[in-house]
């Protein structure tokens, strides 16, 4: 599987005070009522953020406070400015998320601590039956729970793990050893941050989740959690084709059920039963696929 070429992205480069600048973008933490200053030609102003354009580079201005920074700005920024089309791209996403962090809180840990401590705190305080519908946070609490309580105790690696919040929670059952990998260096350098300063155990590995350096049956139990949409068939395949190699007990795959992909969160497939039930026929193993919320497949590698 290709990676698909980045803009440079480090999560905890230094800023000044509430200004946040990289090759593609600058965010500006504004105070209730300021306007950004200096030239620049204003694309639009929303509840919470004023784009503008100014030279080569995307200005987005906000008001956001630091009791807002957590994983449902995924769904403000959806909402505000990439549904109605004022920005797209995955890459712009995660560096208008990652500028919106550092520009609320000025010191880098503490900014990304902070992001973290809201969302898991929203994690554990919503229910399946109480979050708000447009709540990206809500949305995922029941394949977390889900996959809390399929996967066993013992040794895990979780593919595709972004910013990690199912790892983390993961390991701090206390009952399992936990491997977060992505494809981002970035992502994975700022969650072993995070994970030492909340003294939770968990190892980090930046890879291409189609070719991990670790051994045969390196761990009991694989996880891929909404991992598939974001790649072709082909490199799905390929993908779930290594967490077999990898697992010496069970693979974990869940993905949502979309009539169309969501490109906001860097979709380009979607699933139903019948493309799970046909990816688990292709292992060769004994598989069952079922729904709750979303779609889930697990393989029984049968090799512990």
């Amino acid at each position: 599987m290709n990676a698909v070429p980045r803009a440079a992205l480090d999560p905890l480069s230094p800023v000044t005070d509430r200004h946040y600048q990289d090759e593609l973008v600058e965010v500006l933490k504004l105070g209730r009522g300021q306007r950004p200053q200096g030239p620049g030609e204003t694309i639009a102003t929303t509840a919470h953020f004023q784009l503008r354009k100014r030279g080569r580079r995307l200005e987005v201005s906000h008001w956001l406070r630091p009791d807002q920074l957590d994983n449902d700005l995924v769904g403000l920024l959806h909402a505000e400015l990439f549904s109605p089309g004022w920005l797209s791209g995955n890459d712009v996403f995660e560096h208008v998320v990652t500028g919106i962090v550092r520009s609320t809180v000025s010191d880098p840990l503490l900014a990304w601590h902070t992001f973290y401590a809201n969302t898991l705190a929203k994690i554990r305080r919503t229910t399946v039956d109480d979050g708000e519908p447009s709540s990206v946070i809500a949305g995922m609490v029941p394949v977390y729970e889900r996959a809390l309580e399929i996967v066993p105790p013992g040794s895990v690696l979780d593919l595709g793990s972004c910013f990690g919040f199912f790892p983390l929670l993961l390991a701090e059952r206390g009952d399992t050893s936990v491997i977060a990998s992505d494809l981002v260096p970035a992502s994975m350098r700022l969650l072993a941050t995070i994970a030492r300063a909340r003294h939770v155990p968990l190892a980090t590995l930046a890879c291409d989740a189609a070719s991990v350096p670790l051994p045969n049956r390196a761990v009991d139990t694989v996880t891929l959690l909404h991992l598939l949409e974001h790649l072709e068939p082909a490199d799905g395949d390929r993908v779930v084709a290594e967490a077999v190699r990898l697992a010496s007990i069970r693979v974990v795959v869940a993905v949502p059920f979309e009539e169309e992909p969501a490109p906001i969160y860097g979709h380009v497939r979607t699933f139903d039963r019948s493309i799970l039930a046909d990816i688990g026929i292709a292992t060769g193993l004994p598989f069952t696929v079922t729904e709750h919320h979303g779609g889930w497949l697990v393989i029984e590698t049968g090799r512990g």
